[in-house]
């Protein structure tokens, strides 16, 4: 037997206690539920936890019992009577919402449906069904589990159509195809379609601004080499467009890491660094705030509540250059990797690559733009990745096997002191 109460509040977020019977190592018996933006609360007479969405693992509907498989062990919801379809649709709102933060998905779609889904990446093989949205720079697939993926359009290389289901192909070596989409799959494809033609036009214009002197011809091989926020050898861009090269270096030794450049260049030879750079037309780490996105999350899922992150709070917004610069550069072994970027007080990021440079640079390409370039994120320790403060993040890394690869792959950081002192403690860290 089930109750519920709604308590004052928002209409879209309201705060409803519902009553069921728990199984579980840490509670059992009869207990109350309640949901908020970050957490599940249960409640029982003697004795009560709090399950985190953040260790959440998935979440099902069995026979009338809500399970909940999280970190710490499998919960069990029963006996909610007709609440149980409520409670399990309002939990997988919040926790969805919430994933969608953790993935930066910050716009309304464009589109949205329902279908399966099959994930070829970094070796493993993943298959379910789920809600699937089309947005301005992304495909989004949110079953309620450790399968939400933000699929960037950035990197795609390839879209096979077929008979009711679409692929698409990324330059890290991902593939993704969505099925059983009905009469939407058309409408897909298209919206798919739209948006990668729009975001290879936003990068031509970037490239343009840096570069008014190329032609048609080499700004069309450009914004295939170096979509919109993706790092590419300079030795590949001067044998496109030399000019665009020169463009850059000018740029970069307007920026706190002219210095350094320099000495890559002079350890590791310009041809190798790989760099990057993104126009920036908003603060830094800033994105269209919660009505919109809201909007978008109720469209594809129905009651979703929360408070949408605004990331204005964030402590990294600060005015910046137009442009967002980094390099990545192998060491001379090739062993290693280091990930400079274009801001004041930055330090230097080392990395193993097994060898792969190639191989680490589309990850690391990749693994930025899972976190909206939040640098930071790619050489915290898991200790630190489960502070409150960095949920988000820890979310987005259990979804992102890119970021993953990165994460696992740091060395050591080398801090801005002298440029000599730099330069010796950077050349130890390469070793």
């Amino acid at each position: 037997m089930s109750s519920a109460d709604e308590a004052n509040g928002a209409p879209e977020a309201p705060s409803i206690t519902y009553t069921a019977i728990a199984d579980s190592e840490l509670i059992t018996g009869e207990v109350r539920l309640r949901i908020s933006d970050n957490s599940l609360s249960v409640t029982g007479l003697f004795e009560a936890t709090e399950i985190s969405f953040i260790e959440i693992q998935a979440l099902k509907l069995v026979d009338y019992t809500v399970v909940i498989e999280t970190d710490s062990g499998p919960f069990r919801f029963s006996r909610m009577g007709e609440w149980c379809q409520r409670f399990y649709d309002e939990i997988c709102a919040y926790y969805n919402t919430l994933v969608s933060k953790s993935l930066f998905i910050s716009t309304s779609p464009i589109l949205t449906t329902n279908g399966t889904y099959h994930y070829s990446e970094w070796g493993t093989q993943i298959d379910g069904a789920a809600p699937i949205a089309v947005y301005d720079n992304c495909v989004a697939t949110l079953p309620p589990d450790l399968n939400a993926r933000r699929v960037p359009l950035v990197f795609a290389t390839g879209l096979t159509k077929g008979e009711f289901e679409l692929t698409l192909s990324l330059e890290t070596g991902e593939s993704y195809t969505w099925s059983r989409l009905g009469y939407d799959t058309d409408l897909f494809a298209d919206s798919i379609e739209a948006q990668i033609r729009t975001l290879r036009e936003k990068s031509l214009m970037a490239i343009h601004e840096i570069d008014p002197t190329l032609n048609a011809s080499q700004a069309s091989q450009l914004s295939g080499l170096i979509p919109h926020g993706v790092a590419a050898p300079l030795s590949a861009i001067a044998g496109i467009a030399p000019s665009l090269v020169s463009a850059l270096e000018d740029k970069i030794a307007q920026t706190c890491a002219a210095e350094t450049y320099t000495a890559f260049k002079e350890l590791s030879g310009s041809q190798h660094i790989c760099v990057g750079f993104r126009k920036n037309d908003l603060k830094f780490g800033s994105q269209p705030g919660p009505s919109s996105m809201m909007a978008g999350l109720t469209q594809i899922l129905p009651g979703a509540a929360g408070e949408v992150f605004d990331a204005a709070s964030e402590a990294d917004e600060e005015k910046v250059d137009p442009y967002l610069m980094w390099m990545i550069v192998p060491s001379p072994n090739g062993q290693y990797a280091a990930v400079e970027f274009a801001f004041p007080n930055s330090a230097t990021f080392i990395y193993r690559t097994n060898g792969n440079f190639e191989l680490f640079a589309r990850a690391l390409n990749r693994a930025l733009e899972a976190i909206d370039f939040k640098r930071e994120v790619i050489r915290l320790t898991d200790a630190e990745l489960l502070k409150p403060e960095n949920a988000r993040y820890a979310m987005a890394n259990r979804r992102t096997a890119a970021l993953q690869f990165v994460r696992a792959n740091f060395v050591t950081r080398v801090i801005h002191s002298s440029l000599e002192t730099w330069k010796q403690k950077l050349t130890q860290a390469w070793i």
